[in-house]
């Protein structure tokens, strides 16, 4: 059976496809700073006949990643053949005034972090015969919105990213993706560097995000989807 690592699994975007790839079938590989939070969806998804195995890792922290990853993904008996990079932040306020401590934390989680993981899962997928690596994205990679410049920054610089990693492993049969999204109702708007009145009724539902990104885990070795972009129906928020 099919192994997917999933990273910002216990919640949002990250435990809704956990869900929706155990359903489906995958074993499991789930990543999260909160470690009993996975703990719990372990149970539950478990409960599902699937094999899951966690860990707590901070991707926040450059030094803490490979390592445990490393760990994780030998404990299934085989590698992943699916690796969805979810984990993310986001920071509100203006470029000029942004700590550069803020800046240097936020590039580390939205691109350093995926830059670390792709380190240990590419070799992985290669000695599989190859595998897909879905990359979160936002729409901000393609616009620039006041106060969200670093944001917007960071997932432009994932997007040039994730093409340049296709491009590099497309000749040991693994494909790299990204799902392109606009607003999605997730816990990241009640988070403390995050200042919007967005109407939160409008967003993306994260089960329906799950959907997506479950439809571009399973499609066959002879196509791929380079990028799939989902929108509110509202429009932009």
């Amino acid at each position: 059976m099919a192994i997917a690592l999933i990273t910002g699994a216990s919640r949002g975007i990250g435990a809704a496809t956990a869900r929706a790839l155990a359903q489906a079938g995958f074993d499991l590989l789930l990543v999260a700073r909160s470690g009993a939070e996975l703990g719990q969806l372990a149970v539950e998804l478990r409960a599902l006949g699937r094999r899951v195995e966690t860990a707590s890792i901070d991707l926040a922290s450059s030094e803490a990643i490979e390592a445990p990853l490393q760990e994780l993904c030998s404990l299934l008996g085989a590698p992943p053949a699916v690796v969805i990079n979810n984990a993310g932040a986001a920071y509100t306020g203006g470029l000029a005034a942004m700590p550069v401590e803020r800046w240097q934390w936020l590039l580390q989680l939205n691109l350093t972090s995926v830059f670390q993981v792709c380190r240990v899962v590419v070799p992985l997928l290669r000695s599989g015969g190859g595998g897909r690596i879905i990359n979160i994205s936002s729409h901000a990679a393609r616009n620039a919105f006041p106060d969200w410049g670093a944001y917007c920054v960071s997932k432009a610089a994932l997007a040039s990213f994730s093409r340049c990693l296709a491009e590099e492993e497309r000749s040991h049969g693994i494909t790299v993706s990204t799902l392109t999204l606009g607003a999605v109702n997730t816990p990241l708007w009640d988070s403390e560097t995050v200042d919007s009145s967005f109407d939160r009724r409008a967003m993306l539902d994260p089960h329906r995000v799950a959907e997506a990104i479950l439809y571009m885990a399973q499609q066959p070795n002879t196509q791929a989807v380079d990028d799939l972009t989902l929108m509110p129906a509202a429009g932009v928020l």
